[in-house]
């Protein structure tokens, strides 16, 4: 008997995009996997159920059987409490599950015994890279910010000659040069920007600059795990300080998207930078959810500080959730690679690297140190 997939509507406020697309969809029950669709689960990101149903899926209305005869689970985010608890034990749940800032959804997946997997956890190796949601959704969230931050500026973005004289064109700065901040300054220099690029790694100037853009370049090297950047020290922070200060006043559209994985985001733009830059200025910071980049920043709202506009948006992927559902369908299809048998049944060995790196819980137990810590903690 093959095995059964589920997809169901996503319940998070404001969460347009969908797990799986009619594409993958067509292409999965021809390789012999049953997938089962929430009726109206796509709609939202541009996919009416009547693709589904010619793609092979069976279309359910009753979201209570849907959970209860999947053997897998395909989510964009984490179950809720009621959600993992409609789940069989021994379901197999696939999402960006954000443990650290869902525990009380990583606790109910492991009280009812489910099998989770977390994107967000896949290692950074070259083998898993089609599966990589996290770079995925990052190109639509640094092409949205983009556009959020041109569309909030008081300014032209390319140079303009026209019978009332000479515009100068605006100038962009990009701070975090990570798959988000490399499609920010994509997009502003397609749109005639004069675009500046800053990022601790030292690696990251070469993909700047390759990109029309000037890197910024501090003689720090914080190449980090993964990939990643390290934290910088407190003297090599007063470095950065002072020449991001410069940069972020001469700018005309800022936008922000470092991170550190599990960790607060750094803040880089004070706020006595925000009171040196030119009124009508603007500040797009891709990292609000996770505390923000600028120190003045608000979660999901738009705030003007001494006439500069200051946008914390959240979810940005979900603005795009037609293409960055087509992104995380593929990125699903190819994990799916490893979940399942040449004979379509669910394997039942996780040791393969990635898979064991984005086990997050499994046979009532929380398999993620970091995110079993947490629990122990609170529950202390």
């Amino acid at each position: 008997m093959s095995v059964r997939v589920a997809v169901p509507t996503e319940v998070t406020p404001g969460e347009k995009r969908v797990a799986l697309v009619p594409e993958v969809v067509k292409r999965l029950t021809k390789s012999g996997v049953e997938v089962a669709l929430e009726a109206g689960a796509g709609i939202r990101s541009g996919y009416p159920d009547a693709l589904y149903t010619a793609a092979g899926a069976q279309v359910v209305t009753d979201r209570a059987a849907l959970y209860g005869t999947a053997a897998i689970v395909l989510k964009v985010q984490a179950p809720t409490v009621e959600e993992a608890a409609a789940m069989a034990p021994g379901t197999v749940v696939v999402a960006l599950m954000n443990a650290g800032r869902n525990l009380d959804r990583v606790a109910k997946m492991r009280d009812a015994k489910l099998t989770a997997f977390a994107l967000e956890l896949l290692p950074r190796i070259t083998r898993a890279q089609s599966m990589d949601v996290l770079s995925s959704q990052a190109t639509a969230a640094g092409y949205r910010a983009m556009l959020i931050g041109a569309g909030l500026s008081s300014k032209f973005l390319p140079m303009l000659t026209t019978a009332a004289g000479t515009i100068r064109p605006a100038k962009v700065l990009i701070l975090g040069a990570g798959v988000a901040g490399l499609m920010a300054i994509a997009t502003a220099h397609r749109m005639g920007a004069v675009v500046e690029g800053y990022d601790v790694r030292r690696a990251a100037g070469e993909q700047v600059r390759s990109l029309g853009a000037k890197f910024l370049e501090l003689q720090i090297n914080a190449e980090g795990a993964g990939g990643y950047a390290r934290e910088l020290t407190e003297e090599e922070k007063k470095q950065e300080q002072a020449m991001v200060a410069k940069a972020v006043a001469d700018a005309d559209v800022i936008v922000t998207t470092a991170a550190i994985p599990g960790r607060k985001a750094p803040v880089l733009v004070r706020k006595e930078m925000v009171a040196a830059m030119r009124p009508g200025s603007v500040i797009v910071d891709l990292a609000a959810e996770t505390g923000g980049n600028c120190e003045l920043t608000k979660p999901g709202e738009e705030v003007v500080v001494d006439g500069v506009t200051i946008a914390g948006p959240l979810n940005l992927p979900s603005q795009l959730a037609f293409n960055a559902s087509q992104m995380f369908a593929k990125n699903l299809e190819s994990f799916l690679t490893l979940l399942l048998t040449k004979e379509r049944t669910l394997v039942t060995d996780y040791s393969d690297e990635i898979l064991a790196a984005s086990l997050l819980v499994a046979n009532g137990a929380v398999t993620h140190k970091p995110t079993a810590d947490l629990l122990t903690k609170g529950a202390g």
